[in-house]
C-alpha cells in the first residue's frame, strides 16, 4: 500500500541501550519490552521509507528541518559505546516531494544538511531497537522549529500528502521524552506539572484524542519541561485523515523524566476513506484556517481536471457550518475550482462566523460537481431528490442542491430558491435543473 502504513512515538533515554546503559536499563524495562514489541510491528508493515522527527538534530528555530544529504550516519561513541554504528540512505524523491508540499502550505523549510548528516541520540537510540524492523527502508532525518503547534500539524499533513505522493510504505517515527520534571532531582527540576502533563498526554494517545492535544494549556506545556510535544504533533498531523488505531504500549518515569512507547495502525486501504476531490477541500480549509496558506493539489485525477460548477459543504455534528459554490465553472478546472470554494465556504458564508483552527477536527466535508444546468418547462421536469434546482428572474438567481436533509419535495425546493433569490411566491420565473456527483 503506497502512503503512510505505521507511526509510532518513542523515547530516547541513551542509556536505555545497554552498551550505555551498563546494566541501569533494566531499572526501565517496561520501555525495553515495549520498544521490541513496536519493533516487531514495524517490520510487519514492510517499510520502504522512515521519516523520523527528533527533537537533539539540527534545527532552525522559525523553519522545519529535513536532511537533503545523500545518506546519514550515527553513532554512541559520544556517549561511551562503540560498535553501534549506523549508515541509512536518504530518500531524496520522497525529500523533493515534502519541499513541494511544503511550500505550497507556505511552511518554512530548511536543509539541515546538505552534503552529509550526523544522527543524534533523538534518532540512534531508537535505531538501536527499530533498525531490525526497517531493513532495506530509506531514513529521512527531520527536525521541527518553535513555529506554533498548528503549524507543526500542518507540516505532518505535508508528510501524508507527500508520502501518497512517491507512492511507497512510508513510517512516521516521532522520537521524544515527555516530561522531564516529574521527581525532585530530575534533570530540569521537579515542578508538579510534569506529572499532569504526561497523564493528560498519555489518555489522550491511548484515546486517540488530537484535539485535546492540540489545545492544551500552555502554561502546562512549559512547566513539564518536555521535549517530544512537537514531534507527536508532526506524526498526528501524518496520520490526519486515515483511520488509526492507538496504543500506548508502556510508560514509565524513574528517573523524573517520561518515557512513553505508542503505535499507531494506519488501517489498509488507506489513504482514508475520502475520495480525493473530498481530501482536496478538507487539506484546503486545514491549511488556510491554521495559516492562511492552501495546498498543492498534487497530480489531478481526471475529475479533478474536468470543468464544472462546484459546492463544498461543511458539516459539525450533523449541522450546517458553511456551504458555498459555483452554479457554472469560473476556474481553470474543479480542483482550483474546489480550493476556491472550500476557503469561501468555511470563512465567508454570511450565514456563518468564520471557522476557527479549534473547530477543524469536527468538520465534515462533502464536495458537489454540477452538470451544466438545462432549463425546464414546467415542475414536472424536476425532482427534489434527482435534480438541483435553479430560479431565475433577470440578474436574480437562487439555487439549492438535490437530495438535501428535510427538502421534501419540489414545490419546497423552488420556495427555497425564491426565498435566496430574494423573489416573493408569485413572481414568474424561468426554472433550470441539473444533476449533481456528490462526494463524501
Amino acid at each position: 500500500m503506497a502512503g503512510i502504513v505505521f507511526g509510532c512515538i518513542v523515547p530516547h533515554p541513551p542509556l536505555l541501550v545497554p552498551e550505555v546503559g551498563g546494566g541501569r536499563e533494566g531499572e526501565i524495562s517496561a520501555t525495553t519490552e515495549a520498544m521490541k514489541r513496536l519493533t516487531e510491528r514495524l517490520a510487519q508493515h514492510r517499510p520502504e521509507t522512515v521519516f523520523i522527527i527528533s527533537p537533539h538534530g539540527v534545527y532552525h528555530h522559525n523553519a522545519m528541518g529535513v536532511a537533503t544529504a545523500k545518506s546519514s550516519h550515527g553513532d554512541m561513541l559520544s556517549w561511551g559505546a562503540s560498535g553501534l554504528d549506523y549508515h541509512f540512505d536518504n530518500d531524496l524523491e520522497a525529500v523533493a516531494a515534502l519541499e513541494e508540499e511544503v511550500k505550497a502550505a507556505g511552511i518554512p523549510l530548511s536543509s539541515i544538511g546538505e552534503t552529509a548528516y550526523e544522527l543524534d541520540h533523538g534518532v540512534v537510540v531508537p535505531i538501536y531497537f527499530l533498525a531490525k524492523g526497517m531493513e532495506g527502508a530509506n531514513l529521512v532525518p527531520v527536525t521541527f522549529s518553535w513555529l506554533p503547534l498548528d503549524t507543526h500539524f500542518a507540516f505532518g499533513q505535508a508528510f501524508r500528502r507527500a508520502s501518497e505522493k512517491i507512492g511507497r510504505r512510508v513510517a512516521i517515527v516521532a522520537s521524544g521524552d515527555l516530561s522531564h520534571r516529574l521527581i525532585p532531582g530530575a534533570p530540569a527540576g521537579y515542578h508538579p506539572d510534569g506529572e499532569v502533563f504526561d497523564k493528560m498526554l498519555v489518555r489522550c494517545i491511548e484515546d486517540y484524542n488530537v484535539k485535546g492535544i492540540m489545545t492544551m494549556d500552555e502554561e502546562l506545556v512549559n512547566n513539564a519541561g518536555e521535549c517530544g510535544l512537537r514531534s507527536i504533533v508532526i506524526l498526528l498531523g501524518a496520520l490526519d485523515g486515515l483511520e488509526v488505531k492507538s496504543e500506548v504500549l508502556s510508560y514509565e518515569g524513574p528517573f523524573g523524566v517520561g518515557y512513553m512507547v505508542a503505535s499507531f495502525e494506519v488501517k489498509q486501504g488507506n489513504p482514508g476513506p475520502m475520495h480525493p476531490l473530498v481530501r482536496l477541500a478538507r487539506d484546503t480549509v486545514e491549511s488556510y484556517v491554521r495559516n492562511g496558506t492552501t495546498p498543492s493539489p498534487g497530480e489531478l485525477t481526471p475529475e479533478m481536471m474536468e470543468r464544472a460548477g462546484v459546492f463544498v459543504s461543511l458539516k459539525t455534528g450533523g449541522m450546517l457550518r458553511g456551504c458555498i459554490g459555483t452554479f457554472e465553472p469560473t476556474k481553470a478546472n474543479v480542483a482550483e475550482e474546489i480550493i476556491s470554494n472550500a476557503i469561501s465556504s468555511s470563512t465567508r458564508d454570511p450565514r456563518f462566523a468564520p471557522v476557527t483552527p479549534a473547530e477543524l477536527d469536527d468538520l465534515e466535508y462533502s464536495v458537489d460537481v454540477l452538470t451544466s444546468p438545462e432549463p425546464v418547462e414546467s415542475t414536472a421536469d424536476l425532482d427534489h431528490k434527482r435534480y438541483g434546482v435553479i430560479v431565475e428572474s433577470g440578474a436574480r438567481k437562487g439555487l439549492l442542491l438535490p437530495d438535501l436533509e428535510g427538502v421534501d419535495s419540489v414545490e419546497h425546493q423552488i420556495e427555497i430558491c425564491r426565498s435566496k433569490a430574494g423573489l416573493m411566491s408569485d413572481e414568474p420565473v424561468k426554472l433550470y435543473r441539473f444533476e449533481v456527483k456528490r462526494y463524501k
